[in-house]
């Protein structure tokens, strides 16, 4: 008797440059061959987070950790590129899977966000806030789905952008320390205060436009 072939297809798929697609088709083929399953993959994307957010916890510490804890956030969003792809490729793609797919990113963020709120090197509510507004970008990107319209990910800080953004934080804080200057102040906050700030006000706008554009495509389906 014929093997059922799978057809299934994600419903909302993030966009993906080129470039990063072609960095993942050797791993992608490697998964294949060697049956990975993507859920193993997702799982990868919070190990990844989790050392992420150690760096950034014992980075008063050991500052140098400033310099490695982007690598880890980078390898974070490359892994959750990666289990899609992965999925897709072995033909194992379903419902379940995407929120498999999801659901460890959101893990993700708070597992960061978090040890940037106990880093010592801003204030512990900047963290929780980056990281409570890292949630609510995610979960207005999916009420539109949910609602019958599409997944969003439009908007100035998505994931990618919010991960590029504490990076450049953790690296200025860096030279700052490295500077030795004794102040890692800039005005009335911290480096990284400002960039947990920089990434709220980043989600709000990221919000607004997510939600704007599923009402409107819920109002187009409705007068359709």
């Amino acid at each position: 008797m014929p093997q059922a072939v799978n057809t299934y297809q994600p419903k909302s798929r993030r966009p993906i440059a080129s470039v990063f697609r072609r960095s993942a088709a050797p791993a992608v083929r490697l998964c294949v061959r060697w049956r990975i399953h993507p859920d193993t993959v997702s799982l990868l994307s919070i190990v990844a987070s989790a050392l992420a957010g150690a760096c950034f916890w014992q980075a008063a510490a050991h500052p140098w950790l400033l310099f490695i804890a982007p690598g880890f956030c980078y390898l974070r969003l490359w892994l959750n590129m990666l289990d899609g792809m992965v999925a897709i490729a072995a033909g194992t793609a379903s419902s379940r899977g995407e929120i498999m797919n999801d659901l460890p990113d959101r893990v993700s963020d708070v597992l960061i966000f978090v040890g940037v709120a106990h880093s010592g090197l801003c204030a512990i509510t900047s963290g929780y806030w980056a990281a409570i507004m890292a949630l609510l970008t995610a979960y207005v990107g999916t009420l539109g789905q949910a609602a019958g319209a599409r997944r969003e990910y439009g908007g100035l800080m998505s994931k990618p952008w919010r991960m590029v953004t504490l990076h450049l934080g953790a690296w200025i804080t860096l030279a700052m320390i490295c500077s030795k200057s004794g102040s890692l102040q800039w005005g009335p906050l911290t480096v990284l205060d400002w960039t947990c700030v920089t990434i709220v006000v980043g989600c709000v706008q990221t919000i607004a436009v997510r939600l704007r554009r599923t009402f409107a495509t819920l109002a187009k389906h409705e007068t359709s």
